[in-house]
């Protein structure tokens, strides 16, 4: 008999019901240090007093109210986005996968209205995750997500990450665009090369193509500034955000420039929920956070002292670890044995870490992690991995 709750997710059998900073606690008492933060999305941790007091103060007040009407909790959001962005203007949604139907309907559009509406594929890369749409999954490309749903939407031509010469082959006059993630997170933690971000931002400029950027998992903050392509020295034309933006209330956006923003006019694209008073306290409370002098060099100094921990552990243990890979706070351990072995073992030991492509164990604690609690994950990892030592000896012995 089918459960009440769809059962669409394998999930693990612990029921947490208090979290503070870094940790969370079960119904049955137990405490675990949270590296994975809800798929790095509590980016300022659990039970952030800032946070909880503008979401219940704005709660107080209204709820929501539809886009029928200004809405001065987003006009505020949207401009600290745009202050500290390439941007020029904002869109709130409610996910990462709205968010990238949103861009992606930005850049069609964009291009119909400068008279090249046969410019409607999109370049993506193998290895990616967009969501869970028929288009994000289309736009993701992999067989198994795709399975059972029918013909894959159209317009979306993948290439493997990483590979220039690729990309710059599959470029057509039907191309709109190229969408990217400067960090692959479900796709196994793997950053995107410096120098291949920048070349994508020329073939663009170049062919008259439109760059996007999924920075769902890997912005607010995550890598250490405040969306990873910065580290490129590159602007996108348009971008999608979600995850860390609400700090764990729903909450996604789109940034573009005005050449691509100035086409959604009203009936174009709509949300019910989008960018609602509650909402958008949210994420101004995360940013308030987030852009605090000092902080986001904070998190990219507790990145490369978390990043050095898990390179020695991966020496240590090379039966179980093969490397380490990621930066700022978005981190993985590619693994030598089943990281379906890897992942309860670190349960055992009191941590929460998350599984990505790859074979990689994914490390995505929230931004204010501490020093202390940092090196305490460190410590459990290693006990994980002496507790995986036995499968992996046998696995070896095969």
């Amino acid at each position: 008999m089918i459960s009440a709750l769809m059962p669409n997710y394998n999930r693990a059998d612990l029921a947490f019901e208090r979290g503070e900073g870094a940790w969370l606690w079960t119904v049955d008492g137990r405490r675990f240090l949270d590296f994975g933060a809800g798929i790095a999305t509590s980016s300022i941790g659990h039970g952030n007093p800032h946070l909880v007091q503008a979401i219940a103060e704005q709660a107080g007040r209204v709820m929501h109210v539809s886009n029928l009407y200004r809405i001065p909790q987003a006009e505020r959001l949207a401009q600290r986005l745009v202050d500290n962005t390439f941007a020029d203007s904002a869109f709130f949604c409610n996910s990462g996968a709205e968010a990238n139907e949103g861009m992606i309907k930005m850049m069609r559009r964009a291009m119909a209205q400068t008279g090249r509406a046969e410019r409607i594929r999109i370049i993506c890369f193998e290895g990616a995750f967009h969501g869970r749409t028929l288009a994000t999954l289309a736009a993701t490309g992999n067989p198994h997500y795709l399975e059972g749903f029918g013909p894959p939407v159209e317009g979306f031509d993948h290439v493997p990450f990483n590979n220039m010469n690729a990309v710059r082959d599959a470029i057509g006059p039907t191309t709109a665009g190229i969408i990217v993630e400067p960090i692959q997170g479900e796709g196994g933690v793997r950053p995107g090369d410096l120098q291949f971000m920048r070349g994508l931002r020329a073939a663009c400029d170049e062919f008259g193509l439109l760059l996007g950027m999924d920075e769902v998992q890997s912005g607010i903050g995550r890598t250490g500034k405040l969306f990873a392509h910065e580290w490129a020295g590159i602007t996108p034309d348009v971008m999608s955000v979600a995850k860390g933006i609400g700090g764990g209330f729903p909450l996604g956006a789109v940034l573009a420039t005005e050449a691509v923003a100035k086409f959604l006019i009203p009936g174009t694209h709509g949300t019910t929920y989008g960018g609602n008073p509650l909402a958008c306290a949210a994420g101004n409370a995360v940013l308030d956070v987030i852009l605090a002098p000092g902080f986001l060099e904070e998190v990219e100094r507790k990145g490369k002292r978390l990043r050095a921990g898990l390179d020695a552990i991966a020496r240590e243990y090379p039966q179980v670890f093969v490397e380490a890979r990621g930066m700022g706070l978005l981190l993985g351990m590619k693994c030598a044995i089943p990281v379906g072995e890897v992942q309860p073992a670190c349960i055992a030991e009191g941590l929460l870490a998350i599984t990505a492509g790859d074979n990689v164990l994914r490390l995505a604690p929230p931004l204010v992690v501490s020093e202390a609690e940092c090196d305490e994950a460190l410590d459990m990892l290693r006990r994980a991995a002496r507790r995986a030592q036995p499968s992996a000896a046998k696995a070896a012995a095969k």
